[in-house]
């Protein structure tokens, strides 16, 4: 893996994410991945690292750690992950450069 393989966060996402990490009270950050799903073959996964991995690179904004697998880095690569508001809902929304494809429900995508 080379140096120049990056993940941005802004800093909406990244205290929305130390909020989170304060109100369940541990873990280490953030883990940020992909798994095969829904129609176009990829979903992000978003979970909580209590334990790293040695082989995750990490990527830190706003005094907050994402975790990102070797396997799912090749997909998030360029990807920017910022704060989406719609009415009372709060959530990650993720800006990747590497997506071809998106099905209509935007519950998945293909690269």
């Amino acid at each position: 893996m080379t140096d120049s393989m990056q993940i941005s966060v802004t800093a909406a996402a990244a205290e929305h994410v130390c909020a989170q990490l304060a109100r369940r009270g541990h873990g280490e950050g953030v883990r940020l991945g992909v798994r095969t799903s829904g129609c176009s073959g990829l979903a992000y996964v978003l979970e909580y690292v209590d334990q790293p991995q040695p082989e995750d690179q990490v990527f830190t904004s706003g005094g907050v750690r994402f975790f990102v697998d070797p396997k799912s880095l090749v997909y998030l690569n360029g990807t920017e992950v910022d704060l989406a508001i719609d009415g009372l809902n709060r959530g990650l929304e993720f800006r990747n450069p590497n997506v071809t494809a998106e099905c209509g429900c935007g519950e998945s995508f293909s690269v």
